[in-house]
């Protein structure tokens, strides 16, 4: 049995998903961001960083945090979403979502969604970095139908942050191979459940 520590949230939405994909056993534990939980002694002693989010694989009594590590964990546990053939190319895309995706879009979701008007510099930056994103990934659909050669942990990681679309001020209409990519991942029934495991539901947004 896996312990899953995490909140709704794109880094916590790609374990989930990755689970409910593996079709094993988990226990998911929510915890409350808004309430600071992740400041509390008990989550500390599993997670230095204080960031959700952490798996604890009572089977192997290993801890593992830092979503993009429990990705790999996880993937070769149980010898599924890492192909070894595409080893690499799975490895650089999801390193480039925790190296890039991640930061430039989280800073997005400060400066566009939730501190809209606070600065304009910084929100004129988001944009262009969140373009580029965007772009990168058209790019990289456009030969693939994933965005390796099959569904991977590379997709897992990157789908649930382009789900924030709206929050990044982005029509994906503009990015047509993310919105095929984009369209194709929401209607695995792994994805659909994985989305709202953990706290309050909420809709996977469609454009």
């Amino acid at each position: 049995m896996i312990d899953l520590y995490s909140s709704a949230t794109p880094n916590g939405r790609k374990i989930t998903i990755l689970l409910e994909e593996l079709g094993i056993d988990y226990n998911p534990i929510n915890i409350n961001l808004n309430k600071k939980e992740q400041f509390t002694e008990n989550f500390s002693s599993i997670s230095p960083t204080n960031k959700i989010p952490v798996i604890y694989d009572k089977e192997n009594n290993q801890i593992i945090f830092e979503s993009g590590a429990i990705l790999l964990y996880l993937a070769k546990k149980y010898n599924k979403f890492l192909d070894q053939k595409n080893y690499w190319d799975i490895v650089q895309w999801l390193f480039f979502q925790m190296a890039y995706v991640g930061p430039m879009l989280g800073q997005a979701h400060q400066y566009l969604f939730y501190h809209q008007g606070k600065s304009k510099f910084a929100e004129q930056r988001s944009k262009v970095y969140t373009a580029n994103v965007y772009e990168i990934l058209n790019e990289r659909l456009s030969k693939n139908n994933y965005i390796c050669r099959e569904y991977s942990i590379a997709d897992m990681a990157i789908w649930p942050w382009t789900a924030r679309f709206e929050r990044h001020q982005i029509n994906l209409k503009d990015y047509p191979n993310v919105l095929r990519w984009y369209l194709l991942i929401s209607k695995r029934t792994a994805v659909i459940k994985g989305y709202n495991i953990i706290g309050e539901f909420s809709e996977i947004p469609y454009p």
